[in-house]
């Protein structure tokens, strides 16, 4: 078994139902087993783990396995079966002694795949110690260790428990139903998120109409995915046909959310990270957001003229999350870390990729806003957005897909140096971003090419601030494309077309 090929980031990833699985229970076991020991060898005599799964089919088998896995080699095992990412996390800081944490799941992934995500009290782990715990799986010895032991109970009500104390703190403890005369909507996705709706109710929201709440490991209805075309619309005509004031949705595992509008627009991507970022500058002028490579020009002036500084960081949310990290440790007020994929973290929350938590702070926002006779879409009224934006994606045929890749971008980059109307960003931190002047506006169209950061494949954003600006940067990034060895450039060539 190349346990290797499970890497995903700093997660495991892989095919766990039918003939072509390789995320089997036995592996899930063996990954139990090396997590024990590479915790035994940082010094923890015998570790205590957290383990929770969410609804996959193969789920609640994957987290006996890995439970079965650690508690053979003398861990102290507590399962809290279905469960949040976030929580998981949360489970590890609320528990006297526990040492670590392991949630069962793949996120947005389709059905028959599945995951582990590892965390530690400071986090979750690295890639490089991902391959740590996975190169002791490889090892031919068995790990067995006496005085294991698994002890099951659950956790979701602490959690649940949990929020309720953040939603009371902010809006006030004297008023036991804070979101009496607020209809919103939740859209689980048929994940692990729907007891939040249950929450919302309990404090006085109306909740009708709320979607997709049942657990259910087919995803029936849509991709529990707040990126995903067809579930912001199912959450979006959810809103307006019940005339509801907001809609909440969150993906599988409830690391990752969007809301919507009572017009039934998505706040999602940029508009996502421009409502917090203005949340957060209201209480903290001055700040650094963080975000990945991806994010609009619009956004960048968004968070300039409300008084921010905007960085934009690498793709990948724990690249973000490092980053907002490295810079809190250096003096720098950087509290947010936030992807456009909808991973958010913020500092006041441990720095933990928390779509409920956001959704929370949005939703105590809403409340003080409404007193005021406002929405949250008061907050962002004036984010420019373009007025046209793709995502394109080159496949690269090369086995050695990072080298060659790189080799792609390398000549791009080349002819950037040699074309005067081409401005590259001074502030890009991966593949190149370059913006061009069009119709006579500075900066009114832009491009990232950037290697996927596990695929063999170069990702294409555009945007542009004026109609017609995606066909001719489109246009000029063929020329620079020109003989270019190991990618598929039909999709550009489609785009021209």
């Amino acid at each position: 078994m190349d346990y290797y090929s499970l890497i995903s980031g700093s997660d495991v990833r892989g095919v766990a139902i039918g003939e072509n699985a390789v995320l089997t229970e036995s592996v899930g076991y063996r990954i139990g087993q090396a997590f024990a020991v590479f915790l035994s060898r940082r010094g923890i005599e015998q570790p205590r783990v957290n383990v929770g799964h969410d609804p996959r089919l193969s789920s609640p088998s994957l987290e006996q396995a890995i439970a079965d896995g650690l508690a053979s080699a003398g861990a102290l095992v507590q399962t809290f079966g279905l469960c949040t990412t976030p929580a998981m996390y949360m489970s590890l800081l609320g528990t006297p002694g526990a040492d670590a944490s392991i949630m069962v799941t793949a996120s947005h992934l389709p059905w028959e795949r599945n995951g582990y995500k590892f965390f530690l009290p400071d986090g979750g782990i690295t890639s490089a110690t991902l391959r740590d715990i996975l190169s002791i799986a490889a090892e031919t010895a068995d790990h067995k260790r006496a005085g294991g032991e698994i002890t099951r109970s659950a956790y979701l009500p602490v959690y649940t428990e949990h929020l309720r104390n953040i939603f009371l703190t902010r809006l006030g403890r004297d008023n036991p139903a804070p979101f009496k005369g607020l209809h919103i909507i939740v859209d689980a996705g048929n994940g692990s998120g729907g007891f939040y709706a249950k929450l919302l109710e309990s404090l006085g929201a109306d909740i009708t109409g709320s979607q997709f709440l049942e657990p259910d490991g087919h995803f029936p209805n849509h991709i529990p995915n707040p990126e995903n075309e067809a579930a912001m619309d199912s959450i979006s005509q959810a809103v307006l046909r019940s005339k509801a004031d907001l809609g909440v949705i969150f993906d599988t595992d409830c690391d990752r959310a969007a809301i919507v509008d009572e017009t039934g627009r998505e706040i999602n991507r940029n508009r996502l990270i421009a409502l917090i970022s203005a949340i957060l500058l209201k209480e903290q002028p001055g700040i650094t957001v963080v975000t990945d490579s991806v994010t609009s020009s619009g956004l960048a002036n968004f968070i300039r003229l409300h008084g921010g500084r905007h960085l934009r960081f690498k793709r990948g949310y724990r690249n973000v999350i490092d980053e907002a990290r490295r810079l809190t440790a250096e003096g720098v007020a950087a509290p947010l870390a936030i992807e456009t994929s909808g991973h958010a973290a913020l500092e006041e929350n441990y720095f933990l990729d928390d779509g409920m938590y956001l959704v929370t702070r949005l939703l105590c926002e809403a409340v003080r806003l409404g007193k005021l006779g406002q929405s949250l879409s008061t907050l962002i009224a004036d984010l420019k957005e373009p007025a046209e934006s793709t995502e394109i994606r080159f496949n690269i045929l090369d086995p050695d897909f990072k080298t060659a890749g790189q080799k792609v971008i390398d000549q791009v980059i080349a002819y950037a140096k040699a074309h005067d109307s081409w401005h590259p960003a001074a502030d890009n931190h991966e593949g190149i971003r370059i913006s061009f002047d069009l119709d006579g506006v500075t900066d009114s169209a832009w491009f990232l090419l950037r290697l996927s950061l596990h695929d063999p494949v170069l990702p294409l954003n555009i945007e542009s601030d004026v109609p017609g600006g995606i066909v001719k940067v489109a246009r000029e990034l063929s020329c620079a494309l020109e003989g270019a060895q190991g990618i598929d450039c039909a999709p550009l060539t489609a785009l021209l077309n």
